[in-house]
Protein backbone atom coordinates (compact mmCIF):
# COMPACT_ATOMS: atom_id res chain seq x y z
CA UNK A 1 0.00 0.00 0.00
CA UNK A 2 1.00 3.55 -0.44
CA UNK A 3 2.03 5.29 2.43
CA UNK A 4 3.24 8.88 3.32
CA UNK A 5 6.31 9.51 3.71
CA UNK A 6 8.46 11.72 6.85
CA UNK A 7 9.32 14.78 6.03
CA UNK A 8 10.73 17.54 8.44
CA UNK A 9 8.70 20.49 7.85
CA UNK A 10 11.22 23.24 9.86
CA UNK A 11 10.42 25.36 6.54
CA UNK A 12 7.04 25.37 7.99
CA UNK A 13 7.99 26.35 11.41
CA UNK A 14 6.55 22.93 12.52
CA UNK A 15 8.85 20.34 13.79
CA UNK A 16 6.52 17.77 13.49
CA UNK A 17 8.15 14.37 11.68
CA UNK A 18 4.93 13.69 9.93
CA UNK A 19 3.28 15.84 6.73
CA UNK A 20 0.44 13.54 6.16
CA UNK A 21 -0.96 10.40 7.89
CA UNK A 22 -2.02 7.00 6.37
CA UNK A 23 -5.06 5.40 7.36
CA UNK A 24 -5.39 2.10 4.95
CA UNK A 25 -4.52 -0.67 6.78
CA UNK A 26 -1.61 -2.70 7.18
CA UNK A 27 -0.95 -5.77 8.55
CA UNK A 28 0.53 -6.15 11.79
CA UNK A 29 3.14 -8.60 10.60
CA UNK A 30 4.45 -5.85 7.82
CA UNK A 31 5.46 -3.30 10.73
CA UNK A 32 8.77 -3.99 11.67
CA UNK A 33 9.01 -1.37 14.37
CA UNK A 34 6.79 1.54 15.69
CA UNK A 35 7.94 4.67 17.38
CA UNK A 36 5.47 6.99 19.37
CA UNK A 37 5.65 10.81 19.40
CA UNK A 38 3.75 12.56 21.91
CA UNK A 39 2.50 16.12 21.33
CA UNK A 40 4.78 18.83 23.33
CA UNK A 41 6.00 22.54 22.63
CA UNK A 42 7.23 21.36 19.29
CA UNK A 43 4.51 19.78 17.81
CA UNK A 44 0.99 19.53 18.69
CA UNK A 45 -0.13 16.02 17.10
CA UNK A 46 0.58 12.45 18.83
CA UNK A 47 2.76 11.16 15.63
CA UNK A 48 2.80 6.86 15.12
CA UNK A 49 6.02 6.07 12.76
CA UNK A 50 5.95 2.66 11.51
CA UNK A 51 8.97 1.45 10.15
CA UNK A 52 7.77 -1.58 7.62
CA UNK A 53 9.66 -4.85 6.69
CA UNK A 54 11.05 -3.32 3.69
CA UNK A 55 12.37 -0.56 5.62
CA UNK A 56 9.81 2.55 4.22
CA UNK A 57 8.95 4.66 7.35
CA UNK A 58 5.20 6.14 7.39
CA UNK A 59 3.40 7.82 9.51
CA UNK A 60 -0.37 6.42 10.65
CA UNK A 61 -3.38 7.96 11.59
CA UNK A 62 -3.39 8.04 15.39
CA UNK A 63 -7.11 8.22 15.30
CA UNK A 64 -7.81 5.19 13.32
CA UNK A 65 -9.34 2.49 14.90
CA UNK A 66 -7.11 -0.30 13.41
CA UNK A 67 -4.02 1.87 14.53
CA UNK A 68 -4.64 1.52 18.10
CA UNK A 69 -5.46 -2.31 18.22
CA UNK A 70 -2.38 -2.77 15.69
CA UNK A 71 -0.32 -0.25 18.54
CA UNK A 72 -1.50 -2.01 21.27
CA UNK A 73 -0.50 -5.75 19.48
CA UNK A 74 2.80 -4.57 18.56
CA UNK A 75 3.66 -3.66 22.25
CA UNK A 76 2.64 -6.93 23.92
CA UNK A 77 5.27 -8.63 21.69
Amino acid sequence: SAGKDLAKSEAKGSHCLCRSTHSHFIPPKAIQNLMLSQRGPRCKNVEIIATLKGGRQVCLEAAAPWVRLTVKAILAR
